[in-house]
Order: C-alpha cells, then sequence, then structure tokens
C-alpha cells in the first residue's frame, strides 16, 4: 500500500493588515502561515523581505524555519534579495540549533546560489 502523502495546505492571500494583527497576537501557528503568504504571494518584495527578515530571528523554530524559507521563495518571484542583510541570515540559518531551521536554510541557500549565484559553507 502506498504511503500517504502530505496534504497541500494553501495558505491563501494575506493583507498587510492581516499580517500587522498576526505580528501583534504572536501566534506561532498564524505567523508560520503569514510569512509563507506573503513571501509567495506579496509583489512588494522589499515588503515581503523585511517581514521575512523580522521573523527569521522569532523564538519559535517553525516561525523562523518558515521565514528563512521564505527568501527562497521571494527570490524565485522577484529575482532579487538584499544580499549584505539576507546572505548572513540564511549562513546563520544553517547552523541554527533546530533541525526543522536547518533544512530550511539548505532550500533557501539553493535557491539563492541558484538565481543569484550565493555561495553557502554547508557544514
Amino acid at each position: 500500500m502506498p504511503s500517504k502523502r502530505p496534504e497541500y495546505d494553501d495558505v491563501g492571500v494575506w493583507t498587510r493588515e492581516d499580517v500587522e494583527l498576526a505580528l501583534r497576537d504572536d501566534v506561532p501557528e498564524t505567523l508560520c502561515r503569514a510569512v509563507i503568504a506573503i513571501s509567495m504571494h506579496e509583489s512588494d518584495r522589499r515588503w515581503a523581505e523585511d517581514l521575512c527578515i523580522k521573523l527569521s530571528s522569532h523564538r519559535h523554530f517553525n516561525v523562523r524555519g518558515n521565514a528563512v524559507l521564505g527568501f527562497g521563495h521571494i527570490v524565485r518571484i522577484h529575482g532579487q534579495l538584499d544580499e549584505d542583510v539576507v546572505h548572513p541570515i540564511i549562513a546563520a540559518a544553517l547552523h541554527d540549533p533546530d533541525e526543522y531551521v536547518r533544512g530550511q536554510a539548505i532550500s533557501a541557500a539553493d535557491d539563492t546560489a541558484f538565481f543569484l549565484g550565493w555561495k553557502f559553507h554547508l557544514h
């Protein structure tokens, strides 16, 4: 019998007001969805990038991991990121104490290497 595949979770489109409320409430499950939605759907690259930067240092590992993963979404959609700010965040996330964050950082490092030519020390 084939193993069950994980279900796709459509995070939907979030407004800036939705995100501001999520930031104020600081509920990790909500922030996890917000940062992915913004990184995938926000037309203002800088605003999406700033949200990922802000949440990349969140106390909850899922929020940090999704924020770092968001950099990969942004670079695939917009083709650019602020290297001076984002590269060190991804580099640090590659050594995060949490395995989930490190895994998301590997994905972001792969995306930025492919689209922007960034290099990271993965070990």
